[in-house]
């Protein structure tokens, strides 16, 4: 019976302590998902908190990006604030940078261009012809000088050239007028130079002599005059210089060739490479007596014929012709096809017959001109008063013929 007490003892202390170590092993695995479950929430706080952050980041991204286009445009619109006149201008010299960079424009195309020879040619050597418009006396005409026009010359008419006509003894003349004017007439060149420069265009700079008629009148003028051009206009490609408008009333080439002389070494002190034209005798006609005697020591030069189709015809031609094969390179800076006053019948078919022969040769050509005034040689209707956004409406019969000719 003794022995019997110990065994149920043993059991109920056995059975005790079986049921603390099951309460412990029970304590202790809670304690485990309990920290289990802890780690899993605490990993799925993190995870949310990284999600928040990252949408935060976006979000302050997108602010910051507002922002930042919101200061863009109220530094912008500051920028373009101010006097309203600069204004209009920066704005069409961008615009008119954006459309110069889209597709081929003429300095695209050619670059800095040279004579070889009797031609006129690109940076690499190849034959060049430029077709462009010379416009009237910027004194009387100033207004087509515009972003938005020259524009429309190239990306509708397909010109490549613009010749800014200076007068310079007519009334308000560059060397007739007072400071004032001499200095608005430069202002009205350097616009024009921007624009064409913009556009990808070529641009003449033309020393318009007529009444004074021999250059040697004004020479002193000229050369501080394409001393400062060149000075400005170094270091640009489209840049030409025609010193010396049609010489007439017995300025003989012997004249000419001492006022070239002078004035070609003051452009080439500071632009060794633009192309300079150089007028001959009569009008711009005697280009044999030039082919006969050129100039020597300088490179990059043309000579100028000037025509006006109803009155100069085959005998003309003919002498530029001769000129050309002498070896003369030749540029037509001017011309028309009324008579030569500028005025009279508009001729097509001996229009058509000059060009066809520049064109077999090569030959670089503008007309004259750039203005509503009552002539025949205007290119314009006299009852045309736009700047710009012409339409064929607004041509004369010159200025719809030489559309068709650039057209071809």
């Amino acid at each position: 019976m003794q022995n019997k007490k110990y065994f149920i003892i043993i059991a109920v202390l056995a059975a005790l302590l079986m049921g603390a170590i099951g309460v412990i092993v029970g304590i202790t695995m809670q304690q485990k998902m309990n920290a289990s479950s802890d780690e899993i929430q605490i990993v799925q706080s993190e995870d949310a908190m990284a999600k928040e952050g990252q949408v935060n980041e976006v979000k302050n991204d997108e602010a910051n990006n507002d922002g930042t286009e919101a200061e863009g445009q109220e530094e912008s619109t500051e920028e373009s604030g101010g006097n309203q006149n600069d204004a209009d201008v920066d704005g069409q010299e961008t615009e008119t940078e954006v459309k110069g960079m889209i597709g081929n424009t003429p300095v695209e195309r050619y670059g800095a261009l040279q004579v070889k020879g009797n031609r006129l040619t690109d940076q690499n050597g190849n034959q060049v012809q430029l077709k462009g418009i010379s416009t009237h006396g910027l004194s009387w005409y100033p207004q087509y000088v515009n972003a938005d026009f020259f524009a429309l010359m190239r990306d509708e008419w397909n010109v490549e050239i613009v010749r800014l006509a200076m007068y310079t003894a007519e009334y308000n003349g560059y060397c007739t007028g007072d400071e004032n004017n001499k200095q608005t007439l430069k202002n009205v060149i350097s616009e024009g130079v921007n624009y064409a420069t913009n556009l990808g265009m070529y641009v003449i700079i033309d020393w318009h002599i007529l009444s004074d008629s021999n250059p040697l009148q004004n020479k002193e003028e000229a050369k501080k005059f394409f001393g400062e051009m060149a000075e400005r206009y170094q270091g640009y490609d489209n840049v030409i210089y025609e010193i010396c408008n049609e010489p007439n009333s017995g300025a003989s080439w012997n004249d000419i060739k001492n006022y070239a002389n002078e004035v070609i070494p003051v452009i080439r002190e500071k632009d060794q490479d633009a192309i300079i034209l150089v007028g001959t005798p009569n009008w711009c006609q005697f280009v044999d007596e030039a082919a006969a005697d050129p100039l020597t020591g300088y490179d990059n030069l043309m000579y100028t014929l000037h025509f006006y189709a109803d009155t100069h015809r085959d005998d003309l031609r003919n002498t530029m012709q001769n000129a050309y094969n002498r070896g003369l390179p030749i540029f037509v800076s001017e011309f028309g096809i009324t008579d030569a006053s500028g005025n009279g019948a508009v001729n097509r078919e001996e229009g058509n017959k000059w060009i066809e022969l520049m064109d077999q040769n090569g030959i670089s050509y503008c007309i004259w001109n750039l203005s509503n005034k009552d002539e025949s040689s205007a290119f314009f209707k006299t009852d045309c008063n736009k700047v710009s956004g012409f339409t064929s409406e607004d041509l004369s019969d010159e200025g719809l013929w030489y559309l068709d000719v650039l057209k071809k």
